[in-house]
């Protein structure tokens, strides 16, 4: 068998009428990994290249191919190029470097939810524009590049569409600057905001966010303690949470400016990690630490940024 998904868990929260999902797909090495969802946003958990069973993706394959079930790495370009997107096509094929087993045959493993969220795609030059009805706006994930030969392809030589790995270093970080907290937000999509991360590609923005209701947000600097309390009936509703840096001013006080400078930093982790602490509970606390998230941004003194809100206990279905 060369690929195949399993879809682990259903949730169904009621008081929100949200429908989340959560699938792992596993790919051979060598093979195409699809990712999709049929509502909401692809949002992934983790993802591995390695071997842990002597089962998986052994068909036809040598005894001393398999027999190595003590092999894996973290592959993050799965979350760079997946996130956000309603489908994700991967070819794996020198999809991870380095090779964590020599001589073993391999396969990727990548858990992923299907989560609510609003999306805005806009063809170079155009404006896209995001609105919240109800509550404030939360990026998820943003691109100024390419990753499809489809999107915004009417007309454009074929030679403009064909690289579709195409990431503006910058656009997550520019995007979330300019709406995150706000009901309504304009961005211009052009290379003379973003970089250009493709010269001759025609590129477009593509936006993935949340609306969040009006609930709590908590910061504290990096090797403090977040303390997270709702009142009786009511438990904790993660919406989002980063552990890093994006502004200059936030937990500044005493620090040289060479560790304020880099404020594009984002631990990939942070909601999953806040999440499986706090979600659900009536209170919580997590430590703001390199040693409970990942350090996304060495020399860079962070702090963690918690937005939820206290929501009446719901009733889950698990299939």
């Amino acid at each position: 068998m060369f690929s195949h998904s399993v879809l682990l868990l259903t949730l169904v929260l009621l008081n929100s009428r949200l429908l989340i999902s959560a699938a792992t797909v596993v790919t051979c090495d060598g093979f195409v990994q699809h990712l999709s969802c049929d509502t909401g946003v692809i949002s992934v958990q983790s993802a591995t290249y390695g071997r842990t069973s002597s089962q998986i993706c052994s068909f036809g394959r040598p005894q001393s191919q398999i027999s190595n079930t003590w092999c894996s790495i973290n592959v993050p370009v799965i979350y760079k190029r997946c996130d956000g997107l309603r489908t994700c096509g991967l070819n794996t094929q020198g999809l991870s470097t380095p090779d964590p087993c020599f001589g073993t045959y391999k396969y990727y493993t990548t858990n992923y939810i299907c989560i609510p969220a609003e999306t805005s795609v806009t063809c170079h030059g155009g404006y896209g524009y995001l609105k919240c009805k109800n509550g404030k706006i939360q990026i998820n994930a943003a691109n100024y590049g390419r990753t499809d030969k489809i999107t915004c392809s009417h007309g454009r030589p074929s030679e403009q569409l064909q690289n579709t790995n195409c990431y503006s270093p910058n656009a997550l970080s520019f995007v979330s600057k300019s709406c995150n907290g706000l009901e309504n937000c304009e961005v211009y999509a052009t290379h003379m905001i973003f970089t250009d991360p493709c010269f001759g590609t025609y590129k477009y923005l593509a936006i993935s966010y949340f609306c969040l209701p009006h609930g709590i947000r908590d910061l504290v600097c990096e090797h403090k303690t977040s303390a997270l309390t709702c009142g009786h009936g009511t438990v904790i509703h993660i919406h989002s949470a980063n552990y890093g840096r994006t502004d200059s001013s936030t937990c500044s006080t005493g620090r040289p400016p060479a560790q304020l400078a880099k404020t594009d930093c984002y631990s990939l982790n942070s909601h999953t990690t806040v999440a499986s602490r706090c979600e659900g509970k009536r209170s919580c606390s997590i430590l703001a630490s390199n040693s409970v998230f990942s350090d996304p941004c060495f020399g860079t003194f962070k702090y963690l940024y918690i937005s939820y809100s206290c929501v009446s206990k719901c009733k889950c279905y698990c299939t």
